[in-house]
């Protein structure tokens, strides 16, 4: 049986191969995507995330998530995952590097929600964008 560090860290890495149906494969029916960055936006539901993930992906080309850290905390029923990573792509052909904090809620091997925190005027200085 997989940990949910397993499942976090294979959700990851799944980002990096591109495939919106491999990524969502890893959450559950009401998954909850909230975003903290004051120019990112959250949402509900695997519909609805998975709407999204296409837009994403080809946005933020050859993205790759490095852990940094992660600490697991629970049963193998209902776990918490937190992650500090450095998120990697490039954004309309400019290489960006994104440190963040990602806590994630696993229940019975499936994400929950995921709370996603980054820098988003480190986004902004490296793309050099004023919206």
């Amino acid at each position: 049986m997989s940990t949910s560090a397993d499942v976090v860290t294979r959700y990851l890495d799944a980002f990096s191969r591109g495939d919106p149906d491999e990524i969502s494969g890893f959450v559950a029916e009401g998954f909850h995507n909230e975003h903290l960055s004051s120019i990112a936006s959250s949402c509900v539901g695997i519909d609805e995330y998975r709407r999204r993930l296409p837009n994403f992906l080809a946005t933020f080309v050859d993205r790759s998530y490095a852990v940094l850290e992660l600490v697991e905390q629970g049963t193998a029923a209902h776990s918490q995952v937190v992650v500090r990573n450095d998120f990697t792509a490039l954004y309309d052909g400019m290489p960006i590097d994104i440190p963040g904090v990602m806590w994630f809620t696993v229940e019975d091997g499936l994400i929950t929600k995921r709370t996603d925190v980054w820098d988003s005027g480190i986004f902004m200085a490296q793309t050099a964008t004023t919206d």
